[in-house]
C-alpha cells in the first residue's frame, strides 16, 4: 500500500512509512495527511505488523503543513484532515495507534513533524535537525497535540518554543526531551530500523500492553496501577509467556508469535 505522497514498505513486522515530497520540503497537503493516516491505520490492524518507522525522502522531514493547499479548508473550518475509519496519526481525532512508532527526522522538522515526533514513542534525530513550532507565527495555534504532548516535557521549555516560534536544535530538542537518540547525519533511519527491530523481538502483546499502560498511566496513574496485576495474569497465559518461560530453562532464543 502506497501512493504517491507516503511511501510503505514491510520488512518483517516493521511497517516503514516514508514521507515522499521531498521537492516541498515533504510539506503536508491532504494527500499526504490522508496517505499517513491510511498507513497508521495498517499498522494498527494489521496482526502481523509489530513496530512502524516514520521517515523522510530527501534533505527535509518536513517543513509543515502545505498553507497554499490546506489554508482555505482551515479558514473555512471544514477540512476533512482523516479519512472515514482511519487512525489520526497524532492521536488527537481518533485514540493513537495501538503499536509503537518510531520516528527518523534530519534537516527541517517544523510544527506537524515535531508533533508526530511527539505523538510517537521514540524519535532520532541526525545531528543537524532544526526543529519548530511556527504557528504563532502563522497566527495559529498547533493543532496537532503540541499544547497537550510539549508541555508534559516541562512546562517553561514548551512554553519557551511554542510562544516563541523560535527554531531550536537536535541537542536542545534531546536536552527537552523530544528526541531520545542523536546520531551522525545520514544514520538516523538505520538507527530507527535497528532499534525498531529491537521492540519487534520482544513479546508483541507484552509491547502493546506495556505501551497502553504507560499511556493511560500519563492521564490517570491510578488506574494504571489498578490494571498491572490483571495484566499481568493475562499475559501469563499466552503462548508468548510460555515461549520466553522454555526459552529462560533452555538458553535458546524465544520466537514470539504474538499470542
Amino acid at each position: 500500500m502506497s501512493d504517491d505522497r507516503v511511501l510503505v514498505e514491510q520488512r518483517d513486522h516493521l511497517l516503514l512509512i516514508g514521507l515522499n515530497r521531498p521537492g516541498k520540503r515533504n510539506a503536508a497537503d491532504l494527500t499526504m495527511l490522508h496517505g499517513l493516516a491510511r498507513a497508521y491505520t495498517r499498522l494498527h490492524t494489521d496482526p502481523d505488523l509489530r513496530v512502524g518507522v516514520v521517515h523522510a525522502l530527501g534533505d527535509h522531514f518536513t517543513g509543515g503543513l502545505d498553507l497554499a493547499d490546506l489554508g482555505p479548508g482551515l479558514v473555512a473550518g471544514d477540512l476533512e484532515l482523516l479519512p472515514p475509519g482511519t487512525i489520526d496519526p497524532w492521536g488527537v481525532a481518533t485514540d493513537p495507534v495501538a503499536k509503537p512508532v518510531v520516528v527518523a527526522v534530519q534537516g527541517t522538522c517544523l510544527t506537524l513533524g515535531v508533533e508526530l515526533a511527539l505523538a510517537a514513542d521514540v524519535v532520532v534525530a541526525a545531528a543537524s535537525t532544526r526543529f519548530a513550532q511556527l504557528e504563532v507565527a502563522r497566527g495559529i495555534i498547533a493543532f496537532g497535540g503540541a499544547t497537550v504532548r510539549l508541555p508534559r516535557l516541562g512546562w517553561g521549555d514548551a512554553m519557551r518554543w511554542l510562544l516563541t516560534g523560535d527554531f531550536f536544535d537536535a541537542a536542545e530538542a534531546h536536552r527537552i526531551g523530544l528526541v531520545q537518540q542523536v546520531v551522525p547525519d545520514g544514520r538516523q533511519l538505520g538507527a530507527a530500523v535497528e532499534l525498531a527491530e529491537r521492540i519487534a523481538a520482544q513479546a508483541p502483546l507484552a509491547v502493546q500492553a506495556t505501551l497502553a499502560n504507560a499511556r493511560l498511566a500519563v492521564h490517570d496513574p491510578d488506574a494504571a496501577a489498578s490494571r498491572l496485576h490483571p495484566v499481568t495474569a493475562m499475559l501469563a497465559r499466552t503462548a508468548d509467556a510460555q515461549a520466553a518461560m522454555a526459552s529462560y530453562l533452555s538458553g535458546k532464543p524465544a520466537r514470539f508469535e504474538g499470542r
